[in-house]
């Protein structure tokens, strides 16, 4: 039975967190039974369903839910909020006895550094970031850099134009890692293959995270100009990006979860070609895992190609055909774990 509560906040202005349980046995509020043990996560822009990154951190507290008889809460962001919102958030979820609170993606760093001292015997995951740290912050990251060459290869070797898109939700160095990998593979297969880079938004713009209509527009614009593979990193709009690519029968290449599982693009899979991804999941299992063990993860804790932490999907049977591309895959993976390759991690 599943036990997660959502809470939707609608910004420091208002005046209480607003609670809705989400299935059956779950509480209306976050607060509960102090001595059941519990995990909470916040979610970066875009919120729970956007068939990526927030979708996979989901996983993760959904497993140890069943696994390790533990309740979940999951807290929406609110649309244009500011760090004040997600300090609030992070309080609200440490006051009601949540233990670890995850803050999925990097815009949470500030307002862990400012919670987290606070609450000493909670532990805090902030996931993709490192900048802020402390004792009860463990810092879940990712090389992006090497599941993105890995593509970059797969996409060298697919397309027929000689001209493969990369678009960036918003132009972040977290971001321009997934650059960096995937025009450093795309080039090392084949320097004749043009790779077009496009961003949705600028920082503090962070809506390019958020908005399907802008990936699809800036994939239908690549693809217009000659692109037939497109590689979206953009949350929530890579849907759109591919979207636009399936429409147009090119192909897509989706991020972080394997897209081509994901429910809300089954009418596009046919097109998702593969995904980078980066476990999440097992990242937000783990930590919770670790303080239900006693023993709370602290510090930096890299998830790289060495350790399954990034890859490549395999689920389109289209894709595991190409023999030759999976080769060139492979022996790419092989030569990054092996220290043969080294990924640039910007551009």
């Amino acid at each position: 039975m599943r036990r997660i509560t959502r809470i939707a906040t609608v910004g420091v202005a208002s005046a209480a967190l607003a609670l809705s349980a989400t299935a059956c046995g779950g509480k209306s509020s976050s607060s509960g039974d102090n001595k059941d043990p519990k995990a909470a996560i916040a979610y970066d822009i875009g919120g729970r369903g956007d068939q990526s990154f927030n979708d996979a951190a989901f996983a993760g507290l959904e497993k140890a839910e069943k696994d390790l008889d533990i309740k979940g809460t999951e807290a929406e962001p609110s649309e244009g909020e500011g760090d004040p919102d997600k300090v609030q958030r992070l309080t609200e979820l440490a006051r009601a006895g949540n233990n670890p609170v995850i803050g999925v993606g990097f815009a949470y760093a500030p307002a862990i550094a400012e919670v987290a001292p606070k609450f000493p015997k909670t532990t805090f995951g902030l996931i993709d970031d490192t900048s802020k740290t402390g004792k009860n912050i463990a810092n879940l990251v990712f090389s992006e850099e090497q599941g993105s060459y890995l593509a970059g290869v797969a996409a060298a070797k697919v397309t027929k134009s000689k001209t493969v898109g990369f678009i960036g939700g918003v132009e972040t160095p977290l971001i321009k890692k997934f650059e960096a990998g995937f025009v450093q593979g795309v080039k090392d297969t084949n320097k004749s293959v043009n790779v077009k880079v496009q961003y949705l938004t600028q920082p503090p713009d962070f809506g390019g995270f958020a908005k399907p209509d802008l990936g699809k527009a800036a994939a239908e614009g690549q693809i217009d100009a000659g692109a037939d593979v497109i590689y979206a990193a953009a949350g929530l709009a890579g849907s759109g990006s591919i979207e636009a690519a399936a429409k147009a029968k090119k192909w897509a290449i989706g991020v972080d979860s394997d897209q081509y599982n994901q429910k809300g693009l089954a009418a596009y899979k046919e097109y998702i070609l593969t995904s980078v991804t980066k476990d999440v999941s097992d990242s937000v299992y783990n930590l919770i895992k670790s303080v239900k063990d006693g023993k709370p993860q602290s510090g930096e804790i890299r998830y790289g190609l060495d350790k399954d932490g990034v890859g490549l999907a395999t689920s389109n049977p289209a894709f595991t055909k190409l023999t030759d591309v999976t080769a060139a895959v492979d022996k790419a993976k092989a030569d990054i774990t092996a220290g043969k390759i080294k990924v640039k991690t910007a551009p």
